[in-house]
């Protein structure tokens, strides 16, 4: 399976009931052509670099999976016709992936980021912050 990355924007102007079942749709499109979702993070909303269709921000949303070409010509084609959908870009990082060891690297990571993030941390972080804004 080829390993790709989907970003696409979501108009900010829409129910949160409707900006879960955008990605929702996505999802299952992905799932429904044999892929497999590695992860799918949402960035919020952000200001846009240029205005598109009008909007100058929007929902931004990443998406990390692994399928074949008919995978991504499918979720692209779905994308155009779907309006709540600014603007989207898909990259292919790699021809040969194997889903299962990409989903381990991913569990991996999230467990030493939630090892990494415990309050303590935080408290040391802000602590040398406030330092070093002092004269």
């Amino acid at each position: 399976m080829r390993h790709y990355e989907t970003i696409y924007i979501i108009n900010p102007n829409i129910s949160d009931d409707d900006y879960q079942s955008v990605i929702e749709k996505f999802n299952k499109s992905i799932e429904q052509q044999k892929g497999v979702i590695i992860k799918t993070k949402e960035w919020g909303k952000q200001r846009l670099a240029y205005e598109i269709k009008k909007f100058d921000r929007g929902s931004y949303i990443h998406m990390v999976y692994c399928g074949d070409a008919g995978t991504v010509l499918e979720l692209e084609r779905i994308m155009k016709l779907d309006d709540r959908i600014l603007k989207f870009q898909t990259v292919k990082l790699a021809d040969n992936a194997d889903p299962q060891v990409l989903l381990q690297q991913e569990k991996e990571s999230q467990q030493v980021s939630e090892k990494t993030d415990t309050p303590e941390d935080q408290e040391t972080a802000e602590g040398s912050e406030s330092e070093e804004q002092e004269p």
